[in-house]
C-alpha cells in the first residue's frame, strides 16, 4: 500500500487542495523517503526516529536550502504524520513539536522621501487624462497606504471632498475611513475634473475612481502595477517597485514623522499590531544609517584608546 498516494488522494478529494499544492506535498514526502532509505534501509514510516527527521533538516540546510523551503517540507511531513495517526497506521509522530529553522525577517522595501519628492515635484507626468490619473494613483498609494485591490476598488462615492477622507474596502469587505491632507485633496479635486471630462467620451456608466485610458472601464491591477513600476523606476534604483512597496513607504514615512504605531495600524487596516511593528525596524535601520553618516565619531578611528 502506498501511503503517500493515499495522503495525496485525501488532500485532493476530501480537502479540495489544488493540483499544484498536492504536487508540493508529494515531492516533499518522496524526498524524505529517499533520504531515510539512503540513511538506513531498515527504516519505515511506522518506526521513524525523530533524529532521522532532524538529520534531514540539517542536510537540507547544509545543501543551501533556504529556511522557508525547509520549513515547508517539514510542514508537509508533519501533515502526513497527522494523517497516518488519524488512520491508525502509525502510533507515534516523529515530527511532533519539532521546530523548523528560524526564518530571518526581511525588512520591507521602501522608497526614500527625497525620491518621492523628486517624483511628485518633477515633470514626469503628462497633462492629459492618463498623466493626471497616473500621478493620482502614485499619490494615493503614498498618501494613504492602501492596498492595490483597495485602490482598484475605489469609486467616486468613496471620496468625501468636504470631510477630506476616503472610504476603503479592505480584506473580507471590512471598511475603514482614511483621512487625507490638503495637497492630496487639491490633487484629487483636479483629477476628478479630468476624470469626469474623460468619462464622457464613453457610453459606460462605470463609477470607478480610476479608469483605463483605452476602454473607459475600471483599471486593472496589472495595469496599476505597470504604472507604479514605470514611474518609481524613474526616481529610484531600488529593484522592487510595486504598489506594496508604496504601502511600505507610507508606513515608514508616517513613523519617521512621529506617528504612533496604533494609528498607523488603523490606517493600514492591519488586524494585529505585530504586523505593523515590522516598520519600526525599518525606521530604526534608517536612523542608524543617518547616525553613521552624520556623527563625527560614528566610525572607529585609529589610535589607542584608554592606554
Amino acid at each position: 500500500m502506498n501511503w503517500i498516494e493515499d495522503f495525496i488522494d485525501y488532500l485532493k478529494y476530501e480537502r479540495n487542495y489544488s493540483s499544484r499544492t498536492t504536487e508540493y506535498y508529494k515531492a516533499d514526502l518522496e524526498a524524505f523517503k529517499r533520504f531515510y532509505e539512503a540513511t538506513d534501509s531498515s527504516l519505515s514510516w511506522e518506526e521513524m526516529p525523530a533524529d532521522i527527521v532532524r538529520q534531514w533538516v540539517v542536510e537540507m540546510m547544509d545543501k543551501g536550502n533556504v529556511a522557508t523551503s525547509v520549513r515547508r517540507r517539514l510542514s508537509s511531513l508533519r501533515s502526513f504524520y497527522k494523517f497516518l495517526l488519524r488512520r491508525g497506521l502509525v502510533t507515534k509522530d516523529p515530527v511532533h513539536n519539532m521546530p523548523g529553522p528560524k526564518v530571518e525577517k526581511k525588512l520591507p522595501a521602501y522608497v526614500r522621501e527625497t525620491e518621492m519628492d523628486k517624483l511628485f515635484d518633477g515633470d514626469f507626468f503628462g497633462d492629459d487624462y492618463q498623466g493626471f490619473r497616473d500621478r493620482m494613483i502614485l499619490l494615493t498609494f503614498y498618501s494613504t497606504g492602501i492596498r492595490l485591490s483597495e485602490l482598484v476598488g475605489l469609486t467616486e462615492k468613496d471620496v468625501d471632498l468636504d470631510q477630506m477622507q476616503l472610504k476603503v474596502t479592505g480584506k473580507r469587505n471590512k471598511q475603514r475611513i482614511i483621512p487625507y491632507g490638503d495637497e492630496f485633496g487639491d490633487s484629487l479635486r483636479q483629477y476628478l475634473e479630468e476624470r469626469n471630462a474623460f468619462a464622457q467620451q464613453f457610453a459606460s456608466d462605470d463609477k470607478s475612481l480610476f479608469l483605463d485610458e483605452r476602454s473607459g472601464q475600471r483599471i486593472t491591477p496589472a495595469k496599476v502595477r505597470k504604472i507604479v513600476k514605470k514611474y518609481l523606476s524613474m526616481v529610484t534604483t531600488q529593484q522592487r517597485n510595486s504598489p506594496h512597496v508604496l504601502r511600505h513607504t507610507f508606513a515608514t514615512a508616517m513613523l519617521n514623522h512621529k506617528a504612533d504605531l496604533q494609528s498607523v495600524k488603523e490606517l493600514l487596516g492591519h488586524e494585529s499590531l505585530s504586523t505593523t511593528e515590522i516598520y519600526t525596524h525599518t525606521t530604526f535601520e534608517q536612523l542608524k544609517e543617518m547616525y553613521n553618516q552624520a556623527h563625527p565619531r560614528a566610525k572607529t578611528k585609529g589610535g589607542n584608546y584608554g592606554n
